[in-house]
């Protein structure tokens, strides 16, 4: 067997252990350790590159980002920020047909800012925001397709967890990703809003029999000042950190410090946070920060190994031989991951597929930055597909509501994927939609 067969044959070979059920981590470590060995015919070789990865992969300043936006992300969700933009979003949308689905993007969107994983937003609005529109004669799909739709701007408008990973992994600046995630990430929120009104009053059955005012709530009516007061901390706290990393005052990982101190003032500000409910937090932050962690070093070693096959190379040469243009290139590339994200997270995707894309696209002399959403818009799309979409079944563990059907997370999802899919090609035909934050 050759080297190149090799490395395509533990390309497979991960794409089976994850589907089984083996950790992401652990199927790209094995595979990087057991490709090596074969291709060397040397334990001592293999062995030894695996602990080069695990010394060299994160030993980086800039990981330091990955656990201050996760810790970050984590008090928001319990500080009951959440509950607060779905309150200040009725209040601005009472009155339109829809309102409580567009309040509820709006909500999803600038919670998005604050915390950066769709996980936390789809758990926090299946309690907050589905049972008020349930209540207020929203069809259970609708509510719980626009929840599940919604969630996913938490992966795409920055602070980003995906768009850091792909950071770390082609060494993009991470505040370039995340300034270019901005104009994306309001262009979906806005398609998403548009979807909403039209099937509102095009399609009202789909959507539930709603008058404008049971969609106004039921408590008392809010002004202004009270919106405006209880939108205020969390407006400081996305300018503060994301205004900083725009405006050169902190690095990336600088801003992920300043974002955690600000959302820990704010969960004490609320009286969220007991001591009990601190430590939850922290050791929530660490078992995600080292998983992360984990599958970054993972990543290092199967990029290396993947090198060494030579199969990195032999695909820049199939794809230059072939006489294919970019955009072919970068169609096959996103049919790939649309079907990918079908059995596979978000995160394994990025691990296996970007270290094989990323000389091609190096041969192209692609921009980075807008490769990096292009790619993070089509992974995006896998959250809310069947069979594997992670944050449906978020929503469906999450719901009070037993009567609703995870097939009925999946079909109320729906319009929100074809949305996606626009969005992207948007993207990929526009590149300055997202490129023209960046300097």
């Amino acid at each position: 067997m050759t080297d190149i067969q090799i490395g395509l044959w533990s390309v497979l070979g991960i794409v089976l252990l994850i589907y089984s059920g083996m950790h992401v981590a652990v199927a790209l470590a094995l595979l990087s350790f057991l490709g090596v060995l074969l291709i060397r015919d040397n334990y001592t070789i293999a062995s030894k590159m695996l602990a080069l990865a695990a010394s060299d992969s994160i030993s980086g300043y800039i990981f330091g980002v990955v656990p201050l936006f996760v810790l970050m992300g984590m008090l928001i969700a319990v500080s009951g920020i959440g509950k607060d933009t779905f309150d200040v979003a009725n209040r601005l949308f009472r009155g339109i047909r829809g309102g409580l689905g567009i309040a509820t993007v709006v909500a999803n969107a600038v919670f998005a800012a604050v915390t950066g994983i769709s996980i936390a937003s789809a758990a926090v609005f299946t309690k907050v925001a589905v049972p008020e529109m349930i209540r207020h004669g929203y069809t259970p799909r609708f509510a719980v397709g626009v929840v599940a739709g919604s969630s996913v701007l938490g992966m795409l408008i920055p602070p980003s967890l995906l768009l850091i990973l792909f950071g770390i992994l082609t060494e993009t600046s991470i505040g370039d990703l995340f300034k270019a995630g901005i104009m994306p990430g309001i262009l979906l929120s806005a398609a998403y809003c548009v979807a909403i009104l039209v099937t509102a009053y095009r399609f009202p059955d789909y959507v539930g029999k709603v008058n404008t005012q049971a969609d106004s709530g039921s408590g008392p009516e809010m002004t202004f000042f009270e919106a405006l007061l209880k939108l205020l901390p969390v407006a400081i706290l996305i300018a503060l950190v994301l205004g900083g990393i725009y405006a050169g005052w902190f690095t990336p990982t600088e801003s992920g410090a300043v974002g955690a101190l600000g959302a820990f003032i704010l969960a004490l500000g609320k009286r969220q946070l007991g001591w009990v409910k601190l430590w939850q937090v922290l050791v929530e932050t660490g078992h995600v920060t080292v998983s992360i962690l984990f599958l970054l070093i993972a990543a290092n070693m199967y990029s290396r190994m993947l090198a060494i096959s030579g199969i990195t190379g032999f695909i820049g040469s199939w794809f230059g031989e072939s006489g294919l243009g970019l955009y072919s290139v970068l169609t096959v590339y996103l049919v790939i991951i649309l079907l990918a994200g079908m059995f596979l997270d978000s995160t394994s995707i990025l691990m296996i597929l970007v270290p094989l894309i990323y000389p091609v696209m190096q041969g192209f002399g692609v921009n980075f930055v807008w490769f990096g959403l292009v790619t993070v818009i089509a992974v995006e799309v896998g959250l809310i597909t069947p069979p594997f979409g992670i944050a449906a079944f978020v929503v469906k563990s999450t719901l009070d509501d037993q009567r609703i059907g995870l097939n009925e997370v999946f079909s109320g999802a729906l319009p929100y994927v074809f949305i996606m899919v626009i969005v992207l090609a948007l993207v990929v035909i526009f590149p300055q939609i997202s490129l023209i934050l960046v300097r």
